[in-house]
């Protein structure tokens, strides 16, 4: 979970994930759909919208991006010269888009409207794959659209509204992400704030190991058994990391052998230093030889290269 302060609407962040040999990226980076093929996309979040940074993250741990992630405050336009940078590496544009200062039954009433077309012209008029998620970890406390904020029908309604205006738009080159909170921190049922398949393409789940005692098991496996029972959707590790700990290294193999076991599409890693207390530790695999190393290694062995 990105429990982070956001510094209004112009606050943006920035991830590249990785891709494998198989599918052909390029191939996948100009055509009009994204292969949901297991273990073929891995990488990381960096902070900024510097394309260096992500490439770089790629270089130290073997990989090539694929797709590249930003987080986007509400009324902020299109990334669009972000999105050609990404297309220029044979990468994916993926936007969490986020209702900061609004709600969500303003937005289910269509008073965003204006903005949404505008932002899905800019997103239609780039004319390649974009992967676009809406209030993302809604299933938490700690987002001003999630639980103790809104109730799941109120998502819903917003969800569905987001949705329709794109495609009232022509937006068809968006595959929309329905992203969560992994459920071992205590949220409610997620399907209560499921819209429906006819509204998702893929749904992501988001989840760290903080102690020592983590495993896929702990962290993942209750939220992917519970997305299962009321859909199959391609499902993607959309944001996690391993705290510095004496079991990291083995909790990196874990991670990618559970992807692998599961058949998930890959992950993200969010590779940025904070330093303030458990759910902010410093996620960065370069502070972490050992787990640097399990990365590459476990990269190599369980993903689609």
């Amino acid at each position: 979970m990105r429990l982070l302060a956001w510094a209004g609407a112009a606050t943006l962040a920035v991830a590249v994930v990785a891709g494998c040999s198989t599918p052909n990226v390029a191939t996948m980076a100009t055509s009009t759909t994204i292969p949901a093929v297991p273990g073929s996309l891995d990488g990381a979040y960096e902070p900024g919208l510097s394309y260096d940074a992500v490439a770089q993250f790629g270089v130290l741990t073997d990989t090539t991006p694929n797709l590249v992630l930003y987080y986007s405050g509400w009324y902020e336009k299109f990334q669009t010269q972000l999105a050609a940078a990404a297309r220029t590496h044979d990468a994916y544009l993926l936007v969490q888009l986020n209702p900061n200062g609004v709600s969500l039954a303003s937005v289910a009433a269509g008073k965003s409207d204006r903005y949404l077309r505008s932002y899905a012209q800019a997103v239609k008029g780039f004319g390649f794959p974009v992967i676009l998620s809406f209030g993302h970890e809604m299933n938490g406390w700690w987002y001003p659209w999630g639980v103790t904020h809104a109730n799941p029908a109120q998502f819903i309604a917003a969800w569905r509204h987001v949705v329709q205006v794109f495609r009232n738009e022509g937006a068809t080159n968006v595959r929309w992400l329905w992203t969560v909170a992994a459920v071992n921190y205590g949220q409610t049922d997620v399907a209560r704030w499921w819209p429906g398949a006819s509204w998702v393409n893929w749904v992501g789940v988001d989840g760290y190991y903080y102690r020592p005692s983590d495993t896929f098991a702990s962290v993942f496996s209750p939220t992917l058994a519970e997305v299962r029972r009321f859909t199959d959707a391609p499902l993607l590790i959309a944001e996690t990391a391993v705290g510095p700990n004496p079991e990291a290294a083995s909790q990196v193999k874990g991670l990618f052998a559970g992807i692998r076991a599961n058949r998930l599409l890959g992950e993200v890693w969010f590779d940025e230093a904070q330093h303030d207390g458990i759910y902010h530790q410093d996620w960065r695999l370069e502070d972490d030889a050992a787990a640097m190393q399990a990365f590459k290694f476990a990269a190599r062995k369980y993903l689609d290269r």
